[in-house]
C-alpha cells in the first residue's frame, strides 16, 4: 500500500491555515507579518551591502555574518509566498509538490543557520583563545570550505525528507496547521506508517541541532575560561563584548526552536494558536533581529551605516 516512491493517494494539494480563530484581526496580522518581512529582508540586504563595500569588514567574522544574512533571506523568501497567499490573498491551497519543495527549503535553511552559528562560535573561540593564530587558522579558503561544508551537510540531511513523504498515502483531510509547509505538520496526515519519517526526523534534529548546540556551548565555556584569566576587568568586558552579537544570535535562534519543539511534543492540549504563534516567532524573529543586533553592537557596521545615512545630510 505504501511502496517507496509511490504516492497512492489522490492528494494533489494541501490547505494552509492562517489564524481562523482571530478572523477579525487577520488584516492586522497580515500587515504585521509584512512589516516583519520588510525589516528582515531590507536589514539583511543592508548588512550584505555594508560588508561588500567596507574593505575593513573583509574578515572571517564578517564573512560568516554574510552567510548568516544570506541564510536569513533564504528563510524569509521560503515562507513568504504561502504566507502572502494564505493571509493576504485568501488563497490557502498549495500543490503537493510545491508544498514538499517549500518544506525542503525551510528546513534546509534552518539547519544551515545552526551550522553557521557553530562556525561563528569557532571564529570567536579562535579570536579570543588563540589570537596570534587567528589569521593563519581562519584563512579565506578555510572560511569558504566551512561554508560549503555547512551547506552540503544541510542538503544531505534534508534531501531524503520529501521522498520519504512521497512514498506514503495521504488519505486524510489535508489541512495543515500553519501557513507554510513543515515536516512535523506533514507527517501527521498520511494514513500509512510514518515511523521511518519520525525516526529520521528525530535523528537529523539530534545530529544537527543537538551536536551544534553542545559544541557552541563548549566553545563558550572555553572562551569564558580564557576571559577569566585576563587580569584587567576592563579588558575582560571588552573581550566579552566581541561575543555579545553572536550570543544574541544564538539565543534568538535556539530558544524559539526549543520552544517550538517542546510545544509540539508536550503541548498537545495547548490551543492551536499557541503552536502557530511559536512557529511564527521561530521563523520571523531571528531573520528580523539578527541585522538589527549586529548593526547596533558592531562598531564597524555602525560607522558605515552612519556614513551612508547621516553624512550626506551634514
Amino acid at each position: 500500500m505504501g511502496s517507496f516512491g509511490t504516492n497512492i493517494s489522490s492528494t494533489t494539494s494541501f490547505t494552509l491555515t492562517g489564524f481562523p480563530e482571530m478572523e477579525g484581526l487577520q488584516p492586522w496580522l497580515a500587515a504585521l507579518l509584512l512589516l516583519l518581512y520588510a525589516i528582515s529582508i531590507l536589514g539583511n540586504i543592508l548588512i550584505l551591502f555594508v560588508i561588500k563595500e567596507e574593505q575593513s569588514l573583509h574578515q572571517p567574522m564578517y564573512y560568516f555574518l554574510s552567510l548568516l544574512s544570506v541564510n536569513d533571506l533564504g528563510v524569509s523568501f521560503s515562507t513568504l509566498p504561502t504566507v502572502l497567499a494564505a493571509l493576504c490573498f485568501h488563497a490557502p491551497e498549495t500543490a503537493f509538490d510545491a508544498c514538499l519543495t517549500q518544506m525542503f527549503f525551510i528546513h534546509f535553511f534552518s539547519w544551515t543557520e545552526s551550522g553557521i552559528l557553530l562556525a561563528m562560535s569557532f571564529d570567536r573561540y579562535v579570536a579570543i583563545c588563540n589570537p596570534l593564530r587567528y589569521s593563519s587558522v581562519l584563512t579565506d579558503i578555510r572560511v569558504a570550505h566551512m561554508g560549503i561544508s555547512i551547506t552540503i551537510r544541510s542538503f544531505c540531511m534534508v534531501f531524503p525528507l520529501p521522498f520519504l513523504l512521497k512514498r506514503l498515502p495521504f488519505c486524510k483531510a489535508n489541512v495543515l496547521t500553519h501557513s507554510y509547509c513543515l515536516h512535523p505538520d506533514l507527517i501527521r496526515l498520511p494514513c500509512g506508517d510514518t515511523t521511518i519519517n519520525s525516526m529520521y526526523g528525530l535523528f537529523i534534529v539530534i545530529s544537527a541541532f543537538g551536536v551544534d548546540s553542545v559544541l557552541i556551548l563548549l566553545s563558550y565555556v572555553l572562551i569564558l575560561r580564557s576571559v577569566l584569566a585576563i587580569a584587567s576587568q576592563e579588558e575582560r568586558l571588552t573581550t566579552l563584548n566581541t561575543c555579545v552579537s553572536h550570543m544574541c544570535a544564538v539565543l534568538i535562534f535556539y530558544v524559539p526552536m526549543v520552544s517550538v519543539s517542546m510545544v509540539h511534543r508536550f503541548g498537545k492540549y495547548a490551543p492551536e494558536y499557541v503552536h502557530k504563534f511559536m512557529s511564527l516567532v521561530y521563523f520571523f524573529v531571528p531573520p528580523m533581529l539578527n541585522p538589527i543586533i549586529y548593526s547596533i553592537k558592531t562598531k564597524e557596521i555602525r560607522k558605515r551605516l552612519y556614513k551612508m545615512f547621516l553624512k550626506p545630510k551634514l
